[in-house]
């Protein structure tokens, strides 16, 4: 059965949502009750690793608080917006473009506001992570002002793995960092470039840094070590935008 839930439309019950997935709907997480068992849900768990499904174990308490109806102890949560796969974009996008990389940001007005300004600096998608990202919801949508509905959209599992992707496409990597050595305006952005920006707290993980090809920085002059996420984000997009402008 469907339903919305706190503006985000789910789908509940064993057999409900597997034909959800079969059917094609963008599923975006699965909650399972812990200790569940039986052959539907071993036909779920089937369905959801062929289609790369996040999922995750949750006591009974939780899926009653997002609907009254008989859940039979599975909910999923359908996504707002189209997914699209990164390696499948990589082999359309015309160069030279800009991707972003949210590495884990966490909010969801900065979601919406940093594709906002994607959107209006052509930046050609966006990539989040299928865990410990914000949701990209109605919320989310309000906030970018329509923006994510008209912006690729790509969720991987592993980030690490979509730079080395997109280093075997020709792309340089840029990390935003207040940690980088180069001066943002430094960076030719005329090149195809993916663009990493960091968790509101930490930043870049450690990983994605070391890999990275750039360490950019934006100048600071106060005492507050680093600018919000979606104001720096949306530095970096337009100096790309005025340097392609320009060239």
């Amino acid at each position: 059965m469907e339903k919305t839930q706190n503006k985000q439309q789910i789908v509940y019950g064993l057999r409900p949502v597997i034909e959800a997935i079969g059917s094609g709907q963008q599923v975006e997480r699965v909650l399972i009750q812990n200790g569940l068992n039986s052959s539907l849900l071993n036909e779920l768990r089937t369905r959801l690793k062929e289609h790369d499904i996040p999922f995750q174990y949750v006591p009974v308490e939780k899926l009653n608080k997002m609907t009254t109806g008989n859940h039979q102890g599975v909910v999923a949560t359908i996504a707002a917006v189209k997914y699209h796969s990164f390696m499948q974009l990589m082999e359309t996008l015309e160069e030279p473009s800009v991707v972003v990389l949210l590495d884990h940001v966490t909010d969801v007005r900065n979601m919406g506001a940093i594709a906002r300004t994607a959107e209006c600096t052509g930046v050609a998608a966006l990539v989040v992570p299928d865990h410990g990202s914000a949701a990209i919801n109605e919320d989310a949508i309000k906030t970018s002002s329509g923006a994510l509905l008209r912006l690729p959209v790509c969720r991987e599992q592993n980030l690490k793995t979509v730079v080395n992707l997109a280093k075997q496409c020709g792309y340089q990597v840029v990390a935003a960092t207040e940690k980088g050595a180069v001066h943002y305006r430094e960076v030719d952005f005329r090149q195809p470039t993916l663009l990493i920006m960091g968790n509101e707290e930490t930043g870049i993980s450690p990983e994605l840094l070391k890999i990275s090809d750039i360490r950019a920085k934006l100048p600071i002059m106060g005492e507050v070590a680093s600018l919000n996420v979606s104001v720096a984000a949306g530095v970096f997009m337009y100096e790309a935008l005025e340097q392609r402008i320009k060239s």
